[in-house]
């Protein structure tokens, strides 16, 4: 697990090696400090002159110097170490997201991918910096000073035969007793997210249905759930300052009593008054190294379930990927659909689509036509590889879309979703989506087609308005112009649009039909729809049911074959002689 992130480290190893350096350098230094302190204390008690004290002084002041700037080098290096490794694994983590198919994507909540990208990797960033600079430092200077006090103080170190092991295992319980209570912590940042992304997504539908209590109190429930497990786990950890104080009362009772009894009893020889200074020094750094140690120990176990989520995402295997040998150009709009089953999972128990048989015809208009639920959408992304069948074969081109390059084959097939996107910028270069080199004449063709150009001219600024995130500034209709527009720009061997027109009058649904078969005449084109009357001209009409094809033909003979179409025109133009 940990060498999966650590590719993630690439051109940062460089400053993770030069913090190591220079954490070793500020940890010499340290040591180094109390033992000149305690030569300087032993020089003074015994007479020395100005002389010997300033360079003794001066000494320590080099070493002091030295040992700061060793700590601001390396915390420099660590904070660029972190914070790149931070940046590219986040990289990676959305370039993985990117891979997706849909099957990959509907295995991770939208809130839990969010909170992988953001907050897991920022605890991981922070253990990562911890891991380079205090996991290193505290282990060199607990040893370094065990070390140094055992020279120095002599039967006086014995002190930390006593407090080491209690705080160690004082230290241990402290953090085995708070992770269960953090590892809970982050299930539940999903849950957060999800309240927030959902009510602000839908703020409209909030407001309109005066729900902005029960969505508050949503909101207060996860956030209030997190809390306590928060507080339960902080409540636990800050009993590590309590413990540490005792064992550092403890150790400077320890230095100063039976070291006061050694240097009256042995006046000196065993051990004198600059030792015992150097003792407490060294008992302070034992017990911080030991304390810090403690709050690695924490801040990792913590991140261990935060790494554990990325890698969950750095594993997942795309469950649509390029051939080996994938081929490169799409011949034609032709689509052919021979004995095509599917079904969302393995776990399903029932197939979304079965028995699919179809044959498009190249530059063929195509209309569906199915009630919910009758698997419209479903059948319409398997011809661009968003998901791939469970049986059977989808072939464009004459070519099994399998055997496509994926970019080769979704630049040539170009959908508009039922759910519309458009991205804050300007119309143009929302446009420019479907084609980034697309000149200001292909944007004006493609959205006169679309019946878009019109409205974009009557805004001042025309096609440089801005759109904002979601185009909750435009209507429902000119979102939908938008997206088609968008679609057209791709110059598609095959346009399917998937309810797409549903927010536009009959009229412009009808202009743009029409402009469909004037302007991209070699073009397949399907659409998905309500209304009769948007497919009612179409070459072939599919009448889906339950996830079968229930029958096809044109709008002539499924008045004759089917009674579903039948009581479907019926009930719409019923409805239309109605509203007049």
């Amino acid at each position: 697990m940990v060498g999966k992130l650590l590719r993630s480290l690439r051109q940062y190893k460089k400053e993770t090696v030069l913090t190591l350096v220079f954490i070793i350098g500020e940890v010499i230094m340290e040591v180094i400090i109390p033992f000149i302190t305690s030569d300087m204390v032993n020089n003074i008690k015994n007479g020395a002159n100005m002389g010997d004290i300033l360079k003794t002084g001066g000494l320590m002041v080099v070493a002091a110097v030295f040992s700061l700037a060793c700590g601001a080098l390396a915390g420099n290096y660590a904070a660029k170490a972190s914070a790149g490794f931070a940046g590219n694994l986040r990289s990676d983590l959305f370039a993985k997201v990117q891979s997706f198919s849909f099957s990959n994507i509907d295995k991770f909540s939208t809130s839990s991918l969010v909170t992988r990208m953001t907050t897991d990797v920022t605890n991981v960033q922070n253990s990562y910096m911890m891991i380079i600079r205090t996991a290193v430092r505290s282990p060199l200077m607990l040893v370094f000073a065990i070390v140094m006090a055992s020279v120095m103080g002599g039967p006086l170190a014995l002190t930390f035969a006593v407090i080491v092991p209690v705080l160690v295992f004082g230290l241990f319980l402290i953090g085995k007793t708070a992770m269960p209570a953090f590892r809970a912590v982050f299930r539940k940042y999903d849950k957060l997210n999800e309240s927030i992304e959902e009510n602000v997504r839908g703020m409209r539908v909030v407001k309109g249905f005066a729900r902005e209590d029960y969505e508050s109190g949503k909101l207060k429930t996860a956030s209030e759930n997190i809390r306590v497990d928060f507080t339960k786990a902080e409540r636990i950890v800050g009993l590590n300052g309590p413990l540490m104080e005792v064992c550092m009362y403890f150790n400077t009772a320890f230095v100063l009593y039976v070291g006061a009894k050694l240097v009256v009893s042995s006046r000196g020889t065993i051990i004198d008054i600059g030792q015992i200074s150097a003792m407490l020094t060294y008992g302070v750094m034992v017990l911080m190294s030991l304390m810090m140690i403690s709050m690695v120990y924490v801040m990792i176990t913590m991140s261990v379930e935060s790494m554990k989520r990325i890698v969950e995402v750095i594993d997942e295997k795309p469950s649509i990927s390029n051939p080996e040998n994938p081929v490169m150009n799409v011949r034609d709009g032709g689509i052919e659909f021979s004995n095509v089953a599917f079904k969302y999972s393995d776990k399903a128990l029932r197939n979304a689509l079965y028995d699919i048989n179809l044959h498009i015809t190249s530059g063929m208009t195509v209309g569906i036509l199915g009630g919910t639920g009758s698997s419209k959408t479903t059948l319409i992304q398997l011809i661009s590889r968003l998901y791939d069948v469970t049986e059977g074969s989808v072939c464009v081109g004459g070519v099994d879309v399998r055997d496509y390059d994926i970019k080769t084959l979704r630049d040539a097939v170009s959908v508009v979703l039922q759910k519309n996107e458009l991205f804050s910028g300007t119309i143009a270069e929302n446009l420019r989506w479907g084609n980034s080199n697309a000149t200001d004449e292909e944007l004006a063709d493609a959205c006169r087609t679309a019946q878009a150009d019109e409205f974009i001219r009557s805004f001042p600024d025309g096609y440089d308005t801005h759109i904002e995130q979601g185009g909750t500034n435009v209507s429902g209709g000119q979102k939908q112009r938008l997206c088609i527009a968008r679609a057209l720009l791709k110059h598609p061997a095959v346009l399917i649009l998937d309810d797409s027109t549903s927010a536009v009058d009959t009229r412009t649904d009808a202009l743009i039909r029409k402009g469909f078969r004037e302007n991209i005449p070699d073009t397949t084109k399907i659409i998905i729809a309500q209304r009769i009357a948007s497919v009612q001209d179409a070459d072939m009409i599919v009448i889906m049911n339950n996830g079968h094809i229930e029958g096809t033909g044109t709008h002539e003979e499924l008045l004759k074959s089917s009674q579903i179409y039948r009581e479907t025109y019926e009930d719409q133009t019923k409805g239309d002689g109605s509203n007049e």
